[in-house]
């Protein structure tokens, strides 16, 4: 039987540079019974050139949306208030230091799949590294592991995923998980785009995801949640449950009866007339 995926509820910039936002995403996370919670730390400065910045207003108004450095401590202390992972994806390289005493695990987002110094940073913290694949060939997977395998990660977990935001069902290529299983011998997962509960069954029951992560906004006011990618907490909840519920579903393949079935087995047809129940069962039977 497939053991329980970790989920992983991915805050992204819906925190709104408010602490008791970010705390409520903590709770309702755990609530919901997510297993990991994640934030992102980044500097607008830090994550795009500047002739882009120079010609984007666009992408100079997302340095609203940057965590402060200072939330880092206090974050992480109500994770461990709540008894649930604190993970973060770090966009620049003095991020790793700022978290690496606070978090339990890093993030590698798809974007920054070919910048091997963060991914060399994030290995040689120490932490766990997931790494989200992204827009990537197979070719470009293999370079990002074996450098985190080389700066001290032997079990990367990689994630497929396909960065369109929302990503349409028809392109999710869930046997990719397994695709990339198979290769590279790790652990495997998907983090979602879709906001399909059929997707999110699909990729555990079918593929095998190990872990699974979703982007979550708690009441459609976060800046991300227009695009069209993030659940909210109730559908995130409720595809939770069952996901859970359908693994419960798996048994031990042996065919024998169900303790739940076990009464009606006396009221079958007797092979004899083909009456129910069988024929001793009708001589001592009382309403």
């Amino acid at each position: 039987m497939q053991s329980y995926p970790i989920f992983i509820a991915e805050v992204s910039s819906n925190h709104g540079c408010d602490i008791e936002r970010c705390y409520e995403f903590i709770d309702t996370a755990a609530r919901i019974g997510c297993d990991a919670v994640k934030f992102q730390l980044f500097k607008i400065d830090e994550l795009f050139a500047p002739e882009i910045l120079a010609r984007s207003a666009e992408h100079r108004k997302r340095s609203g949306w940057e965590l402060p450095e200072s939330f880092i401590p206090k974050i992480s202390q109500r994770c461990k208030d709540r008894k649930i992972l604190f993970g973060c994806t770090p966009f620049y390289l003095d991020a790793v230091k700022i978290l690496t005493p606070y978090v339990d695990f890093f993030k590698i987002a798809s974007y920054e799949l070919l910048w091997t110094d963060l991914l060399t940073a994030c290995s040689a913290s120490g932490k766990p590294v997931i790494l989200s694949t992204g827009m990537a060939d197979m070719n470009e997977i293999n370079s990002a592991v074996a450098t985190l395998k080389a700066a001290g990660c032997a079990k990367p977990t990689l994630l497929h995923c396909v960065s369109g935001y929302p990503t349409p069902v028809e392109q999710a290529n869930l046997s990719a998980i397994e695709t990339i299983r198979n290769e590279f011998q790790c652990k495997t997962g998907w983090s979602d785009h879709t906001v399909s509960q059929g997707v999110i069954q699909r990729a555990v029951h079918k593929y095998d995801a190990a872990v699974v992560e979703m982007h979550l906004d708690l009441d459609k006011n976060g800046p991300e949640y227009s695009s069209g990618h993030c659940w909210l907490p109730d559908q995130l909840k409720q595809t939770i449950a069952n996901v859970r519920q359908g693994l419960k579903a798996d048994g031990n393949g042996r065919k024998v009866p169900a303790e739940s079935e076990i009464p009606d087995r006396d009221w079958r047809a007797d092979p004899v007339d083909g009456l129910r129940p069988l024929k001793p069962v009708r001589e001592t039977w009382n309403p």
